[in-house]
């Protein structure tokens, strides 16, 4: 089994930065992607940014020259550098993992969430 823990969440006002955090931790073989997406109240989950072993990252228009996605292939950590936020940034925050686990199966791996509330 893979788990995926989060950290960093929180409350600020518009004009802030904020940073996350997801360790993935257990038997993991091998790392593909790491990200993370959110979702706010009564609309569906969206893709913020993710990280390929690669290096090469994506995101979506809405956080691109604001939002920074890193990841430490030793530490198996995915970060997200929030700067500028928004308060339609304001949601649930899910860590996201494409993770090769022990039995050797590559699967889709999702943290608990973490709440970003921004105040205007």
């Amino acid at each position: 089994q893979v788990q995926l823990v989060e950290s960093g969440g929180g409350f600020l006002q518009a004009g802030g930065s904020l940073r996350l955090s997801c360790a993935a931790s257990g038997v993991i073989f091998g790392i593909n992607a790491m990200g993370w997406y959110r979702q706010a109240p009564g609309k569906q989950r969206e893709l913020v940014a993710v990280i390929y072993s690669s290096g090469s990252t994506n995101y979506a228009d809405s956080v691109k020259d604001r939002f920074t996605i890193s990841m430490d292939n030793a530490k198996n950590t995915v970060a997200l550098q929030m700067n500028s936020l928004k308060p339609e940034d304001t949601a649930v925050y899910y860590c996201y993992g494409a993770i090769i686990s022990g039995v050797g199966i590559l699967g889709d791996w999702w943290g608990q969430g973490t709440q970003v509330t921004v105040s205007s």
